[in-house]
């Protein structure tokens, strides 16, 4: 038996890790990118939250973030006392809470009703036209919905009018009890084929052979449903409803923004415009940083209390 001398071994060993350095600084240089974009756009900015306690102004330039005086939580004491607070979480809280609960429903079912199509023809015609609307920006699309709820002749009003339903042209966006309803559903229209695609992965993960034994038992196409493909992505609807509920003080500002106007302002105004207008068009930045602040804070308990109680109740989470 042969053995390697050890200035031989030693000799080896420096080549490979020469090479795995080499190999290593190569792929570091690969990230250096985008590890400069998450320290210029993600960590840097960080410093910014000192605005929402301190009494700063845009004159005072970077260093006023630092040097400005501490305000003893203003900004705060703005927020909870502006008459919009409530107004703005109703609207926030409402249109989220009844949008995810029709989004998350038809999402799952058109996810359902599409895996059971047996025409793949008609399954990809269909996979098609409900994913179109994804790809438009809220500004096309929404003018889109603008036109089709417009009092003036539009497609919809007439049809409600032919049909009898209503006796003149409904004012959609001008009247606030509808813009919960007009968001929802534009909502819904824009990304339901698109939300489906999670749900049509985990479809296509379940055991093909559990298909085949329930068949060959005698269950229905809905027991089938029922039994095998709705515990199946029970995981992921878990999942999806975690997010839903982290999410519940965010809504699509872009969308939101694109239908607003005066006259359902009160219906519309939520967080997130709120903090356009009063960070944006009326330079209070530290007021809208600290209701992005306070949402950010509160997103994370709620992200936390739903992955517990998901947890409990399925014994599926994020983490």
């Amino acid at each position: 038996m042969t053995t390697t001398p050890a200035p031989a071994r030693k000799k080896k060993r420096s080549a490979a890790l020469g090479k795995d350095a080499r190999t290593q600084a190569e792929l570091h240089l690969m990230l250096l990118p985008g590890t400069v974009s998450m320290l210029v756009f993600g960590i840097v900015p960080l410093f910014g939250l000192l605005i929402a306690f301190k009494d700063f102004r845009p004159i005072m330039g970077f260093d006023g973030i630092f040097t400005a005086p501490w305000n003893n939580l203003a900004h705060f004491r703005v927020i909870f006392n502006s008459p919009q607070f409530w107004p703005m979480m109703r609207n926030t809280l409402g249109i989220n809470l009844l949008g995810q609960a029709v989004s998350i429903t038809a999402t799952i079912l058109f996810a359902l009703l599409l895996n059971g199509l047996r025409s793949a023809r008609v399954k990809s015609f269909v996979q098609t036209v409900a994913y179109m609307p994804h790809f438009l920006s809220w500004v096309v699309f929404g003018g889109l919905c603008i036109n089709l709820l417009s009092p003036d002749g539009s497609v919809i009003n007439n049809v409600l009018v032919a049909l009898g339903l209503t006796k003149g042209p409904i004012l959609f966006l001008a009247d606030p009890d509808y813009f919960w309803g007009v968001a929802i559903f534009t909502g819904l229209a824009k990304d339901l084929g698109w939300g489906a695609i999670l749900y049509l992965a985990a479809i296509a993960g379940i055991d093909p052979l559990l298909y085949e034994a329930a068949t060959i038992d005698g269950a229905s196409r809905w027991q089938r449903m029922r039994h095998i493909t709705i515990p199946g992505i029970m995981p992921t609807i878990m999942i999806m409803l975690i997010f839903a509920i982290a999410g519940m003080l965010n809504n699509n500002f872009t969308q939101i923004y694109v239908l607003q106007n005066v006259l359902n302002k009160p219906a519309s105004q939520v967080i997130d415009t709120y903090v356009y207008e009063v960070g944006l068009q009326q330079f209070q930045f530290g007021v809208g940083l600290a209701i992005s602040l306070m949402k950010s804070v509160f997103a994370v308990l709620l992200l936390v209390i739903a992955n517990y109680g998901s947890s409990r109740l399925t014994d599926s989470g994020l983490f």
